[in-house]
């Protein structure tokens, strides 16, 4: 069944349980009054008749019903009652509509006479069932001397009820009829806010959007005009730390460091964002409802894995490079002792092997310098191969002390800390120098990590050093296509997560100098 057809069907049927049930209260309250003012009317007449003096005057007279009956007709056809009927205290009748029943015996009890009060009932007597008022008559002894009963045919109030009912009906038929005209409209109405999709397919359509969401590798954000999240697929809120979370109706600020009137400036083009210590790609589109915008979608990319394998191959560059290095080192090295050997110069030979020493370029990272932290290590023997390439020199200050990382996460934070500092200070120093010291030390509060970072490079101006890890805060000028202030960012994120600190100071060898304190939670380990 097509969907305009149940709405008319559903619409129609709720409308006329309504208007019958209406109808028939209705009716009923129509009834109740019908007979109400009926009662009131024989009421009135009842006692009018009972305190005529001339139908308590008759009572005494050899022949009451010579008087009383003509005064019960008249009242009667005044009055628009079935019957007016006056008895004695024994039920003998002085009046009737039929005069041969003058004289007999009333067909129902004298209530009234009896009781002295008034009485009302449905009886059925000589004319029929009748709705039915009695009151006692008084004598002017005030004794009951007998009683009036005064009554409507039930025939008649039904007769007289139907007679005006049918208007009723008629006014709930018309109702009706403009009720399921009324239902069509609302129907085509509502199928065409829904573009005249049945429900099936619009199920169909939201089992395949939530598939088609939810399997987009790629994160996928819908704000309304207000910059508030109303959609969030799984990948947006894996990428925005939020997994099993419901971002609906929380704005967009909350989540993620971007200024949307500026992705939406550029919209279409990607740019860097930061959703916590997550380093994002983000593209913003507006979307567009019958030419007027109504809000946006903004499509996340995670940037941080890709920096993750680019300083890997890097590294993997650096040490590749490295050891090409070492390799000629040491085949000169060799050359030069196997001259020597067949020379008969030993004693030069072995001087030549103590000047070697313990190596060639990787000599500075081995177990003895102290770095022991196996993926520090690699991230510094990719950096200096990197500042080599940029004609800085960098180098690892003596007495450096780093223990390997328990348990090893602890060291994905060093390597995120040191990276970005180490990006920062070989930019500055563009041709100069690189030191490096790392402290591990165990006190108080637990084991803390300090990196300090030294450059010979411009430095960074007293007065923005309180703000240099704020988000686009750089002093470096700002290329196309270069986003800058997102390292030190993250540095800053990282720290505070920690418990930690960073800060910056002028360095002595000219530049700055950045220092991050990175404290380690101790963790219980099970026996």
């Amino acid at each position: 069944m097509k969907l305009r057809t149940q709405i008319v069907l559903l619409q129609s049927a709720i409308m006329l349980v309504v208007i019958l049930g209406s109808g028939v209260a209705a009716a009923w309250l129509q009834e109740r009054s019908l007979r109400d003012a009926y009662l009131d009317r024989m009421i009135g007449v009842a006692y009018s008749v009972a305190q005529l003096p001339s139908v308590t005057e008759a009572f005494d007279d050899p022949d009451p019903a010579a008087v009383i009956q003509p005064i019960a007709e008249t009242v009667r056809e005044a009055s628009d009652v079935t019957y007016v009927v006056v008895s004695n205290v024994e039920g003998i009748r002085y009046s009737h509509p039929n005069p041969d029943r003058i004289g007999e015996v009333v067909s129902t009890p004298p209530d009234a006479a009896r009781s002295g009060e008034l009485v009302t009932t449905t009886e059925t007597g000589t004319l029929g069932t009748s709705w039915r008022a009695k009151v006692p008559v008084f004598g002017p002894d005030g004794a009951i001397i007998g009683q009036v009963s005064v009554g409507i045919l039930e025939s008649e109030l039904h007769a007289e009820w139907l007679s005006t009912i049918w208007i009723l009906g008629l006014c709930l038929a018309v109702a009706a009829i403009v009720g399921v005209l009324l239902a069509g409209w609302a129907a085509a109405q509502v199928r065409k806010r829904i573009y005249g999709v049945e429900p099936d397919e619009i199920k169909s359509m939201l089992e395949t959007r939530n598939a088609t969401l939810h399997g987009i590798g790629e994160g996928l954000v819908v704000l309304d005009d207000s910059a508030t999240i109303t959609l969030c697929n799984d990948s947006a809120l894996r990428l925005l730390g939020r997994e099993g979370d419901d971002l609906a109706g929380v704005p967009i600020a909350e989540v993620l460091d971007a200024q949307l009137e500026l992705l939406l400036a550029d919209a279409g083009e990607q740019q860097l964002v930061l959703a916590g210590e997550r380093m994002l790609v983000a593209r913003a589109d507006p979307v567009v409802v019958d030419g007027r915008t109504v809000g946006t979608v903004l499509i996340l990319r995670d940037r941080t894995e890709l920096d993750a394998a680019l300083r890997d191959l890097a590294g993997a560059q650096g040490m590749t490079e490295t050891l090409r290095a070492q390799q000629h080192e040491f085949a000169n090295t060799l050359h030069t002792l196997g001259g020597l050997l067949e020379l008969g110069e030993t004693e030069a030979a072995m001087q030549v092997i103590e000047r070697a020493g313990a190596g060639g370029a990787l000599a500075a990272l081995e177990p003895a310098s102290g770095i022991l932290e196996l993926e520090v290590a690699a991230l510094l023997l990719a950096k200096r191969a990197q500042a080599r390439e940029h004609g800085v020199e960098l180098v690892v200050r003596e007495r450096s002390r780093l223990r390997p990382a328990a348990p090893a996460g602890d060291a994905s934070d060093w390597v995120t800390v040191l990276g970005n500092l180490l990006d920062n200070a070989i930019e500055a120093a563009s041709g100069g120098r690189v030191e490096v010291a790392i402290d591990d030390v165990d006190g108080e509060l637990g084991r803390v990590v300090t990196i300090v970072v030294d450059d010979d490079g411009p430095g960074v101006p007293e007065g923005r050093r309180a703000a240099i890890f704020d988000l686009e805060e750089s002093t470096k000028p700002r290329a196309a296509g270069l986003a800058r202030g997102y390292g030190l960012t993250l540095v800053r994120r990282v720290v505070d997560r920690l418990g930690g600190s960073a800060a910056v100071e002028a360095s002595p060898l000219g530049g700055a100098r950045f220092t991050a304190t990175l404290p380690v939670a101790r963790r219980e380990v099970p026996a």
